[in-house]
């Protein structure tokens, strides 16, 4: 298999998914613990004079959980080889 014609996706679902929940499912658990693609911020407040939006959401690949709606950290993969578009 060559690793850099996968796609970030492909990474995420064939290596770190696996490396997370590990071979006998004993270390994080998919269904309590592992959120993929969610948004962890509503993005920064931007105030200029009396306007008021918001900046761009920040999104993360996963979102590891200690217990239920207690992030404990944040996971980014990444694509190895060139990016094609």
């Amino acid at each position: 298999m060559n690793k850099k014609s996968l796609t970030e996706a492909d990474i995420r679902t064939k290596f770190i998914t696996p490396a997370l929940t590990g071979p006998n499912g004993d270390k994080w658990n998919v269904m309590t613990q592992i959120r993929e693609e969610v948004y962890f911020t509503k993005g920064r407040v931007i105030v200029r004079g009396k306007t008021v939006k918001r900046g761009a959401a920040k999104k993360a690949d996963y979102l590891l959980d200690y217990k239920p709606n207690l992030p404990l950290a944040v996971v980014e993969a990444k694509c190895s080889g060139p990016k094609v578009r």
